[in-house]
């Protein structure tokens, strides 16, 4: 599945934003995560969600202020960013992996296909 992100933007601290992960392919067999790269730091796991949308998981980082959401019939994942700090500022990329009801993934070479990566930049 080819997966295209977007929704970046340059924000101030405590603002919210929405990126969008819309899919060529039916994302309704894959589950769906999204991860994050800074300038000289590795990828960072995000946020996952299973297939159909019943079950989330968040990294610590992020926990209590992003929500990841999927429309299936759209083929689009989100993630709503909410009380954006400047230490959310990276590189946002969403992944995808084909896979059965039930589960999610945390570890970025779980997944098969990934989109080409939107900015998002926090200002203090």
């Amino acid at each position: 599945v080819q997966l295209q992100a977007s929704g970046g933007g340059l924000v101030q601290a405590g603002d919210s934003l929405r990126l969008s992960c819309t899919a060529t392919g039916i994302l309704s067999n894959y589950a769906m995560g999204w991860f994050r790269q800074a300038p000289g730091k590795e990828r960072q796991f995000v946020t996952t969600i299973t297939r159909a949308g019943t079950r989330t998981y968040y990294g610590d980082s992020v926990k209590g202020r992003f929500t990841i959401s999927r429309d299936n019939a759209k083929n689009t994942v989100y993630l709503q960013m909410h009380s954006m700090k400047p230490e959310d500022t990276a590189v946002y990329f969403c992944a995808a992996r084909w896979t059965v009801t039930g589960v999610y993934y945390t570890r970025d070479d779980d997944y098969t296909d990934w989109g080409q990566g939107t900015q998002v930049t926090v200002s203090s």
